[in-house]
């Protein structure tokens, strides 16, 4: 019988990278799936679709779990506009053009960005997801993001393919870039006050305003729910990955030195772009699906971020 009827058959995308790390860890934890990754650094480049193809005819996996993508700061994102919305791009129409080609019954999970929500958009919520252009700040990223959508829907109906689709709001935790321009927000800051604590300065640069609010979820937590919706059927239109909280920039910035035990002057350097005031996601639909899930508590998450980064060269 071919693989692709074995539920356990899994490939993750991107399994290299940030979440797809944490993605891969709990399959092997759990200890009930046949794992495979598939990145650049590992040799296969989904932007190369003979090559992506080869590999997931001869996977043939039930699933796949989508976590490859060119990621990079707001700077990042403006200065490198036209690569980032070209590589993800092609990375998105190779995954549902090799599917429907070598295993047409894989299902599809992705997990997509909350930047991909109208600009002006204050409380995310999903009937309101296209509702409006996403800020200009993240236009190369969130409109690809989008456009994951626009995909599922397409070759739903015409080939039948099945996506998951999840909205998740702004990650942090282990096991990220150190890189300034490819670090996620709260990773960034925390990686910059721990260097700073340790060089004992008395000033801390916040790049913008510190005003923002953003919902931050921990990266174990989004792994998590990635992994239990193997277990879904078909959602095609996103759902929230949610908890209706969000915290500022500042007050982020704030908790971090707190645990870092570091009395230090927060000053704001407005000469960097902010991105959209605030993002939070509304989490009623998500608790209709999960009414028992558990984040982890963000002090807890900081924590644990903190210990992983303070080891690092």
């Amino acid at each position: 019988m071919s693989n692709i009827f074995e539920k356990n058959n899994i490939l993750v995308l991107g399994g290299t990278g940030f979440l797809g790390k944490h993605v891969v860890d709990l399959l092997v934890e759990e200890n009930n799936f046949n794992v495979h990754s598939i990145s650049r650094k590992e040799g296969i480049d989904i932007c190369n679709f003979d090559e992506f193809c080869k590999k997931i005819n001869k996977i043939k996996p039930y699933a796949i779990i989508n976590c490859a993508a060119h990621v990079g700061s707001v700077q990042y994102a403006i200065q490198y506009a036209a690569d980032m919305l070209l590589d993800n791009m092609q990375i998105v129409l190779n995954i549902y053009k090799a599917v429907n080609i070598a295993c047409p019954q894989t299902k599809i999970i992705n997990p997509i960005s909350n930047c991909s929500y109208p600009g002006n958009a204050n409380i995310h919520y999903e009937p309101d997801w296209e509702d409006g252009a996403v800020h200009d700040s993240v236009l190369p990223y969130a409109s690809v993001r989008r456009m994951i959508y626009a995909f599922a829907e397409s070759y739903q109906k015409q080939y039948g393919i099945k996506s998951i689709n999840w909205l998740i709001a702004n990650a942090y935790g282990p096991g990220d870039y150190i890189d300034p321009n490819k670090v996620h927000a709260l990773n960034g800051i925390i990686i910059r006050l721990i260097k700073s604590h340790q060089s004992k300065k008395e000033d801390f640069e916040i790049w913008g305003s510190g005003d923002p609010v953003r919902e931050w979820v921990y990266i174990k937590d989004v792994a998590k729910i990635l992994v239990d919706s193997l277990e879904l059927s078909e959602q095609i239109y996103p759902l929230n990955l949610a908890q209706n909280k969000g915290y500022s920039i500042s007050e982020i910035a704030k908790i971090i030195a707190n645990a870092l035990d570091y009395k230090v002057n927060l000053v704001f350097n407005r000469e960097y772009a902010d991105g959209a005031p605030i993002k939070i996601l509304d989490d009623k639909k998500f608790r209709s699906k999960y009414p028992d899930f558990k984040f982890t508590p963000l002090e807890a998450g900081i924590k644990n971020a903190i210990k992983y980064y303070k080891n690092i060269p």
